[in-house]
């Protein structure tokens, strides 16, 4: 579901609310009252992924690398529910916890940092968040399955699998951070698109090694999915499944929704526009907006 699909699905909705407001009749308010307003507080909290990278239009520098066409801003300019004072505190290279060295801040840190200046709080009914491939530095497979043999590609998805389990209890510790800042609030918690497509054109690996990447981050996203289904976590989180999405839209596909360039281009592995909207797309399959407004 592209632009125009989420465009039509607006006036059908407004359409449905001005029949239900002529069946209620005029006596539903007092005379001369304006219906509530009804609104969602969205926060984004994460990495590259929702801070916008391969949007294009930075509207930061380094490290963060936000961008004002990421899903993010596309969810709060395209959808009239979303609250326009919405906030997006992702950085480009942020890890789910905070380490001495790293330049970006953390997962954690952002939600520090958006509860003391109560942009996160009670109010919040929405929360996304996109984080886990830095934490397990997934490049590296990346570049070993494109300059070496399939045995050490095999070898660098494994030591990036070996991971998993420190990443998932970060991950956990993360979303019991925002349960207990913003109770109230649903969390959608993005998994990633599958970066390759083996049967299609060249694209610096072979297939054999676009399959071992693939399998990795189909791993990868079955270590945030469970993540979200903690017990510890409770029934607000949401894994929001971007796969099927982007489907045939491979960075070697004909129509590719994800970018490779040159070797240095920090854009390369993220989502174009279209890979964007199609994040803002799988969130509202994903997630009930309109449940989630409240006056």
């Amino acid at each position: 579901m592209g632009t125009t699909a989420l465009r039509r699905r607006l006036p059908a909705f407004a359409a449905g609310l001005a029949t239900l407001a002529l069946a209620l009749g005029s006596t539903a308010l007092p005379a001369g009252a304006a219906p509530p307003v009804k609104d969602v507080d969205l926060v984004a909290v994460g990495d590259s992924y929702t801070a916008g990278v391969g949007a294009g239009d930075y509207v930061t520098p380094l490290p963060c690398l936000q961008t004002k066409e990421g899903y993010v801003n596309l969810l709060i300019e395209e959808l009239p529910i979303v609250d326009g004072n919405s906030t997006n505190a992702a950085c480009a290279g942020a890890v789910i916890v905070d380490r001495p060295s790293d330049t970006a801040p953390s997962v954690l840190e952002q939600i520090t940092a958006l509860t003391a200046s109560g942009t996160l709080s009670v109010r919040t009914e929405l929360v996304t968040l996109t984080a886990g491939p830095n934490d397990i530095n997934f490049t590296a497979p990346l570049t070993a399955c494109a300059r070496f043999t399939l045995d050490v590609c095999a070898q660098a998805v494994q030591a990036v699998r070996d991971k998993f389990p420190a990443l998932q209890a970060d991950l956990v510790e993360a979303l019991i951070a925002i349960r207990r800042t913003a109770p109230h609030a649903t969390v959608g918690v993005f998994g990633y698109p599958l970066l390759f497509d083996p049967a299609g054109g060249p694209a610096l690996l072979t297939p054999e090694a676009q399959e071992l990447v693939n399998a990795g981050t189909r791993a990868l996203n079955n270590v945030i999915a469970q993540a979200t289904d903690a017990p510890r976590v409770k029934a607000k989180a949401v894994y929001v499944d971007v796969t099927e999405a982007f489907a045939g839209h491979a960075v070697n596909s004909e129509r590719s929704w994800i970018h490779l360039g040159s070797l240095e281009d920090p854009q390369n592995f993220h989502p174009t526009p279209l890979g964007h909207q199609a994040y803002a797309d799988a969130l509202q399959d994903a997630v009930n907006l309109n449940k989630l407004a409240r006056p």
